[in-house]
């Protein structure tokens, strides 16, 4: 009988050809073994391969396949066609023969590899335990029948491995807490494998289009050949001397052996570039096959992967975020963010690490790819604290195991080092980094280029009236508040041509906007310009204020914000206001943040120096309630005796961004390049799809829970196949979504 896995069709419908279950079996063993050699033996990788998919093997799933596809041939007519599992017996036959504990390992990805990972035992769906045993602890019914009618079959009897599994050096043991980490490197590879030989297989065309970049070192004599001009071209002043001298004390530690690093440059020393030259050069001088930059904010990565665009050409930096703008993303592109099998990726925290810590195969199918690269973590400091146990512990888990360069770039200090919280939920940091820029205050005073005004007291308070009224007196200034609330009162006290800049416009419109600001701060006519914003722009954004005031807040946001001040050192020093808002940050991180920086910045408050930071975060992380909000040491960690994982549970909890009590809504809004309006009318009639889903994602904004009910009701939003849209009025050029601080609607569009 010929077992088939895959059929391909002629764009007549005709069968044009068969894959057998074993030849898939073969193809998937050769990417499987190719993409896990570093970390899994080969003999391991192509068990692996060869089990997962012994379901097909069953005359139930073939004459449902075969049904299916039209096939009659060999149709085991015999057989009630069922399309059943075809994952579980794999994974019962790995518990079968290599006993309960350890075949665990492989039984996760086999029976996972296209549900996702599964729970244990807790049962988020159907759980692992609950697909391979009977409430004996015996395997169900059926599966040892299955077992032995597979191994029958011709190819499918594998000479069972003798050693461990991991490629390791002897004297690294895995630890409890990176266990799962192997598994799900195992089951990235065997997801990718088996998508990969599939299309290979279904698709040629679109297989053939994968992974034609240039090598690293290719992209490294690009770099190099950029910054040589950048640096001959720029006008001699301490400030670019000193940014060169950065860039080569990189370039030299970049020779140092693979771990954890930090580079700890204050703002406007341009970490973004020499970042990127530690990473190429180190890349190569340690056979490291990518370069990933993970970015804290969407409305930053535009920027850098515009910069590296300029200097790698932008069909060879792969940006992999929600917001990319569709035009910009090629056929190639698309392919590469799937797995991330370019040389330079440019993402978000909120990419990377909930990659890591997924249970589906799709964010999964990447992370192999990860393994053996430099990853830059850009303002590492901003790192969510909730979440710190376990990514700090896959930071690890990866330098250890997998290969993996860490570098912690950040303006303030790498909060990220040593023990971190205070008992009892405190735990170890990153231990062994190396300082790449080795006097860190030396270089601070070096970047000194601003005076620090401070409130001598919390009690002393600035109302948004007189407020208002010093900002008035600048021609040029930034000020930066908390809330979007805030934005928004102290923008109607400003005067007519102010801008107003908060999370409630769009994506696209910010960056209209920004793009706008920085045109207005290089003209060689000083024009006027003053803006209200809240963080968005205080990280990553490269803008240049000769005064910026911002409302206490932590102490990392603060120095943030001094970094649009006078960041070109045009002045002989900056004019940084440090203010008290009429009222304080709401309750959570942020007040905790900013009770922390309270408590190192008093009366005299005149710089920022590492030993600052340093205080400030200790204090910081000692307020913080919990640091292992999805509970990974009791779902990963504490559970990797026995490997009973519960990778769906846990994966349910690990979102970085809290979306509960939000909801997303699509704006009106007529961009420099694109019109919303026309879009919306395009959702109407042709339904969602990705191509026109990835450009309404630039006209989207998060509104909570009331705002949106309080729209809603007064027919302020609209559903369109699904979506939900704002009516016209509904938002306002310059100000974004209205109506989350008013109590007045307007008669013809509900909205004031």
């Amino acid at each position: 009988m010929k077992y088939i896995a895959h059929a391909r069709k002629n764009d007549k419908g005709e069968i044009e050809e068969l894959q057998t279950v074993f030849e898939h079996a073969e193809g998937v063993s050769d990417f499987l073994e190719k993409f896990s050699g570093s970390f899994c033996r080969s003999e391991w990788a192509k068990v692996v391969a060869y089990w997962h998919d012994l379901g097909k093997l069953d005359g139930g799933w073939q004459a449902y396949f075969k049904d299916k596809v039209g096939y009659d041939e060999d149709r085991p007519i015999e057989e009630e066609a069922s399309r059943g599992n075809h994952s579980t017996l794999g994974a019962a036959i790995s518990i079968s023969k290599f006993g309960k504990p350890f075949g665990k390992l492989f039984a996760y990805p086999i029976a996972g590899h296209h549900a996702g990972l599964p729970d244990y035992s807790i049962g988020i769906d159907k759980s692992l335990c609950e697909r391979i045993f009977d409430k004996d602890g015996n395997l169900r019914e059926g599966l040892n029948t299955g077992i032995t009618k597979a191994e029958n079959i011709e190819g499918f009897k594998l000479e069972l491995p003798k050693t461990l599994p991991w490629n390791v050096k002897e004297e690294v043991k895995f630890k409890d807490e990176h266990i799962h980490l192997w598994i799900r490197m195992i089951f990235s590879c065997l997801v990718d494998a088996d998508w990969l030989d599939t299309e290979r297989f279904m698709d040629r065309q679109k297989f053939s289009l994968r992974g034609n970049y240039p090598e690293l070192r290719q992209l490294k004599e690009k770099f190099d050949s950029f910054m040589e001009e950048k640096i001959t071209k720029s006008k001699p002043s301490m400030i670019n001397l000193r940014r060169k001298n950065i860039l080569e004390t990189c370039r030299q530690k970049a020779k140092l052996p693979p771990g954890f690093f930090s580079l700890t440059v204050p703002t406007g020393g341009g970490k973004t570039l020499s970042a990127m030259a530690f990473a190429l050069e180190h890349a190569l001088l340690h056979e490291k096959t990518r370069v990933i930059m993970a970015i804290p904010y969407t409305s930053i990565i535009e920027q850098t992967a515009e910069e590296y665009g300029k200097v790698f050409g932008v069909e060879n930096v792969i940006e992999h975020h929600s917001n990319i703008e569709p035009e910009k993303e090629t056929e190639l592109m698309k392919l590469a963010s799937e797995n991330w099998d370019a040389p330079v990726i440019v993402t978000t925290n909120v990419q990377l690490f909930e990659s890591l810590h997924a249970s589906d195969r799709k964010h999964s199918r990447k992370l192999h790819n990860i393994a053996n690269s430099v990853i830059i973590l850009d303002e590492a400091q901003m790192l969510p604290p909730e979440f710190l146990q376990p990514i700090l512990s896959t930071l690890k888990g990866l330098v250890e195991h997998f290969g993996v360069t860490v570098v912690l770039c950040t303006a303030t200090q790498p909060a990220l080092l040593g023990r971190i919280g205070v008992p009892p939920i405190s735990f170890n940091g990153i231990e062994n980094c190396i300082e790449i820029v080795e006097d860190a205050k030396k270089l601070s005073e070096e970047f000194e280029r601003v005076t620090i005004h401070a409130p001598k007291s919390k009690s002393e308070k600035m109302e948004w009236e007189e407020l208002a009224e010093e900002l008035k007196k600048h021609e040029q200034v930034l000020c930066i508040v908390n809330t979007r609330k805030d934005c928004r009162e102290l923008h109607k006290l400003m005067p007519e041509g102010t801008i107003h800049l908060s999370a409630l416009m769009c994506g696209e419109e910010r960056s209209d906007i920004i793009a706008d600001i920085k045109e207005k701060l290089k003209s060689e006519k000083k024009q006027q310009l003053r803006v209200i914003s809240t963080q968005i722009v205080e990280a990553g954004v490269d803008i240049d204020f000769p005064v910026v005031y911002r409302a206490f807040a932590g102490l990392d946001s603060i120095a943030q914000a001094a970094g649009r001040c006078n960041r070109e050192a045009l002045a002989e020093k900056g004019q940084f206001y440090i203010f008290n808002p009429p009222n304080p940050p709401k309750v959570g991180l942020m007040r905790k943040g900013a009770d922390a920086a309270e408590s190192v910045i008093g009366e005299g408050f005149e710089k920022f120096e590492p030993a600052l930071y340093e205080k400030y975060f200790c204090i910081f992380y000692s307020k913080v309630n919990d640091t292992d909000k999805p509970k990974f040491k009791a779902l990963m960690k504490d559970s990797a005796r026995k490997f009973e994982f519960q990778f769906r549970s846990f994966a349910k909890d690990f979102h970085l961004i809290e979306e509960e009590g939000r909801r997303s809504v699509i704006v009106r809004y007529r961009g420099k390049r694109n019109d919303s309006n026309f879009l919306i009318d395009r959702l109407n009639k042709e339904g969602a799809h990705r191509e026109l889903m990835r450009k309404l994602q630039r006209f989207t904004v998060n509104i909570y829970d009331y705002h949106f009910r309080k729209l809603f009701d007064n027919g302020g939003i609209s559903e369109v196949k699904g979506y939900f849209v704002l009516a016209p009025g509904a938002y306002e050029e310059g100000r974004g979504v209205v109506g989350e601080d008013e109590n007045i609607w307007h008669e013809d569009t509900h909205i004031i």
